[in-house]
């Protein structure tokens, strides 16, 4: 029985009281094997079609200035956290992504990364930053702050909005399912269909907050070159 509402995300399981559920982000590397098959299956060269598409698009978006390779960082966050969002749809596996202890130990140290190179080679493009072009002098200072507070708040931007997301979904499917011993077999077939139908929302957010991420991070990374 349910303590409270959001004990559906506590992370703990049945075995010595551990938090062994943190252990379905890991689910994901038993899927590596099968890139070194002779003959790549179907689902394999569809997964390669759609890193590939990232891959360019996330070049697009550093621009010329970005250094080789720097693309496969935040194709490998899409992946992961695609893959965590879509491990949470199904029943009794943990969803990580809910957590801020996953979400802000990606975004914390992305963000901090891209301060510290931005602020040590290119000191005066983050200064350049700070103040828009065309901004009239008496502004200025309000620019500065206000830019300044913008940029320290993205990581937990970054963080609650993938958080916020999971735990929404998750939240009304769970308490549209509770509602079913207590309704008519007319009312549950009714139920039935708003589930299939949110859960085929949930496999859209799930996709959509994952690209969101990781295009972010590829923008916050662009900026500071």
């Amino acid at each position: 029985m349910m303590t409270n509402l959001f004990s559906v995300f506590d992370p703990s399981s049945s075995i010595f009281n551990l938090s062994l559920n943190w252990l379905s982000t890991f689910l994901g590397i038993l899927m590596i094997p099968s890139m070194y098959w002779l003959m790549p299956s179907r689902y394999h060269i569809f997964w390669n079609n759609i890193l590939l598409t990232l891959h360019k698009e996330f070049k697009t978006l550093l621009g010329p200035m970005g250094a080789n390779g720097s693309t496969f960082i935040f194709v490998s966050l899409f992946s992961m956290i695609l893959f965590n969002n879509f491990m949470g749809l199904f029943p009794y596996i943990f969803t990580s992504t809910s957590h801020l202890t996953l979400t802000l130990t990606l975004a914390l140290p992305l963000w901090l990364c891209f301060m510290l190179y931005g602020w040590i080679n290119n000191t005066q493009h983050m200064f350049a930053h700070l103040v828009p072009q065309g901004t009239p002098a008496i502004l200025m200072p309000f620019m500065v702050c206000i830019e300044t507070i913008s940029n320290v708040i993205r990581p937990g931007t970054l963080a609650v909005r993938l958080t916020a997301n999971m735990i929404a979904g998750h939240l009304l499917l769970t308490l549209l399912g509770n509602t079913g011993p207590s309704l008519s077999m007319m009312l549950i077939s009714f139920l039935i269909i708003t589930q299939i139908a949110l859960l085929v929302l949930e496999s859209a957010v799930a996709m959509i907050q994952s690209y969101v991420f990781a295009v972010l991070s590829t923008l916050y990374s662009s900026e500071v070159n």
